[in-house]
């Protein structure tokens, strides 16, 4: 029996993992422009990655199904893996997610990472996990591997610039109330 890949567990797994990097990443960036503690990245950021990475999973299950319902017009869908989308999807946005995190908990758990190199490495972790991911895709889509990387890597930068960007306006605003 020859095993056929499905697609959608690829878009499942490039959407769960680039929307673990950059959301995660955005907290970690939004509390370093805010100026506020490295245990505050840490619980702000698992916050977000285990209750987004549970909405994106759930999320993806339910348009999974909702799709099927729509396509059978509106008959009860046979629950033949349309879970796996949602299980995909949570468990890259978790795995991928983690990374920008990694400085932080390298921190926590008694490594030596200084106080002022946490987010100079949070921030390579990032971009090289959003370079990474965007690369491995083309295996499967057969595109330029630079391409790829590339790609993901400028929408990452987009979302974490304005994440950084808002959290120090935010901060300038509390400050001066």
């Amino acid at each position: 029996m020859q095993y056929k890949f499905d697609p959608r567990l690829l878009k499942s797994a490039v959407f769960g993992a680039n929307d673990g990097i950059v959301t995660t990443f955005a907290v970690v960036a939004g509390v370093a422009g805010a100026h506020l503690s490295a245990q505050v990245v840490l619980i702000l950021g698992v916050a977000n990655m285990i209750a987004d990475g549970l909405a994106m999973g759930l999320g993806d299950y339910l348009g999974e199904r909702s799709e099927r319902q729509m396509r059978n017009h509106g008959s009860k869908v046979v629950g033949d893996g349309i879970w796996h989308t949602g299980l995909i999807t949570f468990v890259a946005f978790v795995i991928a997610g983690s990374l920008p995190l990694l400085p932080y908990i390298a921190n926590s758990i008694g490594l030596p990472v200084a106080a002022s190199m946490q987010f100079p490495l949070s921030i390579f972790t990032t971009a090289s996990a959003l370079f990474c991911v965007g690369a491995l895709r083309t295996v499967f889509t057969k595109c330029s591997v630079w391409r790829g990387g590339l790609e993901m890597l400028g929408i990452g930068a987009i979302a974490a610039v304005a994440a950084y960007v808002f959290g120090a306006l935010v901060e300038k605003a509390l400050v001066g109330m």
